[in-house]
């Protein structure tokens, strides 16, 4: 399989929704075993999410030690070994670009996230911190969201045939001695055109069982948050202390359309941003400065931010350096972020 092919097909199985084939995933599991010189596990067990499977774990004293170690992490080390020898650095280097590296930032970000959402649901479960969770975290293999270097791996060598065939057909899986626990994969993935989680009436990434992300242009979000878009106001957008979510609020509720509502006035423009000013009856006048973020994102564009700074404030300048603790003189960045 050349190497576009295996980018495409492995982008595919990433992206993966809907239920598994169970059969194909469980002979992976018992070919991966076999390959690693193991007998196959005497059950595998089915879960439908990552946090179902940890709960899932939690109750089974007798699984026996985890064997993550034979299953994927020393076959995969040798067989990357194996490909870096043979092409040497500088066709490793082509080799993972053309392969696995247009797949990595996606799939790693979004394991990440699960693990987190994974560790703090099991946290509030158990009423206290996560504990253990984020070992058993650790003995996970990621399935589909191993993606990546199984593009870069594809047709090079049968030694990761069971991973890669437990991975085209299910979620996350945990091998053990005596057991194997295998997830689903998810019942929906929501990405804008960049790849980043992005919904804004519902979950950004579910699974069967309801344990869900929510996120906004790539933005982790909660639920409640979401819900709250469809009911904005300029009053709840202006008292929301977090400078990220007053971002998502104003792009949702639209910048022109905060403006004429909140009856702001523009009082100034420079090089930093411009400066706006809500004059308010019974309160401290509300001045803000729109700054742009010169650092574009995955998908071209720029982030539009909203500096609230005290009603005293008669620049733009004035305002982005009062926000780094500076007077406007003292203000000079040589790189905008």
């Amino acid at each position: 399989m050349n190497s576009t092919t295996a980018q495409d097909t492995w982008r595919a199985v990433a992206a993966a929704t809907g239920p598994t084939d169970r059969a194909a995933a469980e002979a992976g599991v018992r070919l991966a075993y076999r390959t690693a010189g193991l007998a196959p596990p005497e059950r595998v067990l089915w879960a439908d999410s990552p946090l179902a499977a940890v709960a899932l774990l939690d109750g089974l004293p007798d699984r026996g030690r985890s064997v993550r170690e034979e299953v994927r992490t020393r076959p995969w080390a040798e067989e990357r070994r194996r490909l870096h020898d043979a092409l040497g650095p500088a066709g490793w280097a082509a080799h993972w670009q053309s392969t696995g590296a247009a797949l990595w930032d996606l799939t790693r970000a979004l394991a990440d996230r699960i693990r987190t959402a994974v560790t703090e649901a099991r946290g509030e479960a158990a009423g206290g911190g996560p504990g253990d969770v984020r070992l058993v975290l650790l003995d996970a293999v990621l399935g589909q969201h191993d993606a990546a270097w199984l593009a870069a791996f594809d047709g090079h060598g049968e030694r990761l045939a069971g991973l890669a065939a437990v991975a085209a057909h299910a979620g996350w899986w945990w091998p053990y001695e005596n057991v194997a626990v295998v997830c689903e994969r998810p019942v929906e993935l929501h990405r804008d055109e960049a790849g980043r989680l992005d919904r804004g009436d519902g979950p950004a990434l579910a699974y069967p069982d309801g344990f869900a992300l929510h996120a906004w242009r790539g933005m982790t979000v909660s639920a409640a948050f979401l819900a709250g878009l469809a009911d904005l106001t300029p009053e709840r957008i202006r008292a929301e202390e977090n400078a990220e979510l007053r971002r998502v609020m104003l792009e949702h509720y639209g910048y022109d359309r905060y403006l004429a509502a909140s009856g702001a006035r523009h009082e100034h423009r420079d090089e930093t941003g411009a400066l706006w000013r809500i004059e308010l009856a019974d309160d401290e006048d509300v001045v803000t400065v729109e700054v742009v973020n010169s650092t574009p994102e995955p998908d071209g564009t720029h982030r539009t931010y909203w500096l609230r700074v005290p009603p005293t404030t008669r620049t733009a300048r004035e305002g982005v350096a009062w926000t780094f603790g500076l007077r406007p003189e003292a203000y000079e960045p040589l790189v905008q972020t």
